[in-house]
């Protein structure tokens, strides 16, 4: 066998290990069965909730296994096809067992962005929060960048974006901004960009052309629907109307539209402005408070849950999660999985593919993987 092929074969089986690890094998193919034993019971449909949860869970492990052995089978008849062709010194045998080899490739990357993303919300849309740091019209521009970024990602990923609240600053850049993202897996690629993000450059309001750190947070929840509970009283929050600002028409901007709310017990704020009616504007700050509070619970449940608090406890030195450095070099460089671009710009304008599979491959297999293997 080429070495090529070789080396194309040995990551594939690596994959394949790290998706049964990922998958919990044994544990999967035991439920497997009991789920498949529970659908061939009619009174599984006296509580049809119930009974789609458990279908749901069944399609998603049913695809899982078989998605594994169907590789495994292939790419062992396929390596036996190339020993057959050898032997025999029929090259056209050879040469189109190594193609489907190559298929096999991409079908494994693709399983595991799968497997990266199946968590219970991964696939529902999310909110994206942006706040400015310390360090006023600079971090504020910074903070700017940022949702800028995050809007040409979804852009590029084919997301519909809506800005639902942007509070600007004095000077120039953004306070803070809350966008939506809606596609498929939105919360699942964006939940590993919470955080901060560090940027050195020599700053465009620096009159001697210094050099400024300037730090900016992100904060990623996910949008819930009517299928996930959670219960928020009207006593345990402060509900505040405020005036718009920003662009948004006369209208907006000469009422008191935009709603802020509260959650007195656990200090979350959220805001929406996007809409010209107080009554809409508060729904959605509504369902987002909704999403703030399940993801809060969802992060509890992470082992990385205290690394994750202790990442938006203060906006500063030492908490980053990303630097972007445009002087005195080009780089771009995530702390956590030591991914690398020298080309900033690029990333600015929205190319994160790389950042956020090397990071939902590190939260999901461990530091074992290879960003390569994503490729």
């Amino acid at each position: 066998m080429r070495a090529e092929i070789q080396s194309i074969v040995d990551e594939i089986q690596q994959a394949v290990s790290l998706l049964r690890r990922h998958l919990d094998w044994d544990q999967s193919l035991r439920e497997l069965d009991r789920l498949n034993a529970a659908a061939e019971d009619p009174t599984i449909w006296n509580d049809p909730q119930e009974a789609q949860r458990l279908m749901k869970e069944r399609q998603r492990l049913d695809s899982g296994v078989n998605g594994i052995l169907t590789i495994e089978r292939g790419l062992a008849d396929n390596i036996e096809l190339i020993a057959m062709g050898e032997e025999e010194d029929d090259e056209s045998i050879v040469t189109e067992a190594e193609n489907a080899i190559k298929a096999l490739q991409k079908d494994v990357a693709e399983r595991q962005i799968d497997a990266l993303l199946s968590g219970e919300v991964d696939a529902n849309d999310t909110y994206v929060e942006i706040h400015s740091g310390a360090g006023g019209t600079e971090s504020q521009d910074w903070a700017s960048m940022l949702l800028r970024m995050y809007m040409r990602w979804g852009e590029r990923t084919r997301m519909k974006v809506e800005v639902l609240e942007q509070n600007s600053g004095e000077e120039a850049g953004i306070k803070s901004a809350t966008i939506l993202l809606k596609g498929h897996n939105a919360y699942g690629k964006m939940k590993v960009e919470s955080g901060v993000h560090r940027l050195v450059r020599i700053s465009p309001y620096d009159s001697q052309a210094r050099r400024h750190t300037s730090f900016a947070s992100v904060w990623v929840y996910p949008v819930v629907d009517d299928s996930i509970e959670i219960d928020v009283n009207e006593g345990d929050v402060r509900i505040d109307t405020y005036r718009a600002s920003g662009a948004g028409g006369q209208h907006v901007n000469t009422t008191d539209s935009a709603v802020r709310i509260t959650h007195i017990a656990t200090g979350i704020v959220v805001q929406c402005q996007s809409e010209r009616s107080q009554h809409k504007n508060r729904a959605t700050a509504w369902n987002m408070l909704r999403a703030r509070l399940y993801e809060e619970e969802l992060r509890k449940q992470e082992e990385k849950a205290n690394a994750a608090a202790a990442s938006k406890t203060d906006i500063g030195w030492g908490h980053q999660i990303r630097s972007y450095v445009l002087q005195p070099y080009q780089l771009v460089k995530d702390m956590r999985t030591g991914v690398e671009s020298t080309s900033p710009q690029q990333v600015l304008d929205g190319s994160l593919d790389l950042f956020i599979e090397a990071a939902l491959a590190q939260r999901v297999f461990g530091g074992d993987v290879d960003v390569a293997d994503l490729d």
